[in-house]
């Protein structure tokens, strides 16, 4: 496997700008909270090193990782000034096939409201088989998904902006 031995949140081969002049949404999954915390602390860390201030950035949580396309929607709808919105859950396989229902519902709605408003909408979704999984990309030994969920909304509101 490519990740075993990786920081997948390592970003010194690339630029990250700043998120002085950039104000975004998070939407937090509140199942798998333990997970779903970690991955809004690393997002909101990450947007905050990058100089996106305190009064730049609008939380709200959603009761699972299936709520987070509407609660993107009613940002944007509500909120017209954020330049993206990123997205954070954790959906982990059980024994039936409702992993692949809600993932695959979430990834679509995602991209579907960020093709209505024309803004980023980050898919910060973990989507593992196990626990353990869950917890190597949330502040393990695999980085944090939200940093790069993060780092991926800096980048894309910049692209936006210079478009």
């Amino acid at each position: 496997m490519a990740t075993q031995l990786k920081n997948l949140s390592d970003f010194s081969h690339t630029t990250v700008p700043s998120g002085a002049d950039y104000r975004f949404g998070i939407v937090v999954a509140e199942w798998n909270a333990a997970i779903t915390g970690s991955l809004y602390e690393g997002a909101l860390k990450t947007l905050k090193a990058h100089g996106v201030s305190d009064d730049n950035i609008t939380s709200v949580s959603v009761p699972g990782s299936f709520e987070l396309t509407v609660g993107a929607e009613l940002l944007l709808a509500k909120k017209p000034e954020l330049d993206g919105v990123i997205c954070l859950g954790c959906v982990i396989q059980g024994e039936t096939r409702h992993f692949d229902f809600i993932c695959d519902a979430v990834a679509q709605g995602l991209t579907n409201v960020g093709i209505k408003y024309s803004k980023p909408v980050i898919f910060g979704v973990l989507t593992t088989d196990n626990q353990e999984q869950a917890v190597d990309r949330s502040g393990g030994k695999h980085g944090n998904k939200g940093d790069e969920a993060a780092i991926t909304a800096l980048k894309m509101a910049e692209l936006a902006a210079g478009l």
